[in-house]
């Protein structure tokens, strides 16, 4: 069933009311018509069944007929801070990381990222990455829509770090000495519903001052197993570890 997620303003007693893109994508691209069942999510983690009562390409009527009871979310809320890479590769990252279950992301200049965003850039990106966050989290049934954070300077990034329960660093220099005991011992550590923050660097990784600022601040540095991954590829490993050992080691 197609999962759409709008504005808790859009929500009135037993009512619904779509218009725009989300209007737009029910009449003209699903074809829908009246009578036709939807789930509509508030954006604060409520999710329900709808009927639809009205459709046209400008406004969409629904009546809520259920609330889900599935709880989708993982049990730990991750977000993802990314040294910002080359090309396209964060938007793979948000696309895929949704999926995953990532609560957020904050993109940051790291020291060795060649990409400079300026201003008009950025807000240009923050939209891109906002829309895929949206559809990945319709397709992958979530019931909350993960934040999009500006991007930050890696002092600003240390600075939001007391507002975590833990704070992790994905380290290459880590797996190459052979230490690979931390990353589940953080995991060990954590409750369900506490909060991570799960840092990843850029193509060249991090600078050792960055490392070390980092670590000073609380970061718990940790390797990711013995092969050296790409950037895009470890917040994705890390996201999958934490959904094994919270929702399927039992």
């Amino acid at each position: 069933m197609q999962r759409y997620f709008l504005n808790k303003v859009q929500f009135h007693d037993k009512q619904v009311l779509i218009d725009g893109e989300t209007a737009r994508h029910i009449s003209k691209v699903m074809r829908m018509a009246p009578g036709d069942n939807i789930i509509c999510c508030d954006g604060e983690g409520a999710c329900h069944y709808c009927t639809l009562e009205k459709v046209s390409a400008d406004d969409v009527r629904a009546t809520i007929t259920k609330e889900l009871s599935d709880n989708t979310e993982l049990p730990v809320k991750v977000t993802i801070a990314h040294g910002l890479p080359k090309g396209d590769k964060l938007e793979l990252v948000i696309q895929k990381a949704t999926e995953l279950g990532a609560s957020g992301f904050i993109p940051f200049q790291a020291e060795r990222s060649v990409v400079k965003l300026d201003k008009k850039k950025e807000l240009k990106k923050i939209e891109r990455w906002r829309r895929i966050a949206k559809e990945a989290s319709e397709q992958s049934h979530r019931q909350l829509m993960p934040r999009i954070e500006a991007v930050h300077s890696i002092s600003a990034l240390i600075d939001q770090f007391s507002s975590y329960s833990s704070v992790i660093l994905a380290y290459e220099e880590d797996a190459k000495q052979h230490k690979n005991k931390a990353f589940h011992q953080s995991l060990s550590l954590l409750k369900p519903e506490d909060n991570l923050l799960f840092i990843v660097g850029p193509e060249g990784g991090f600078t050792d001052k960055e490392v070390t600022m980092m670590q000073n601040a609380g970061a718990i540095s940790c390797s990711l197993g013995p092969r050296i991954l790409r950037s895009e590829t470890a917040p994705l490993y890390g996201l999958s570890a934490i959904s094994f050992y919270f929702e399927l080691s039992g």
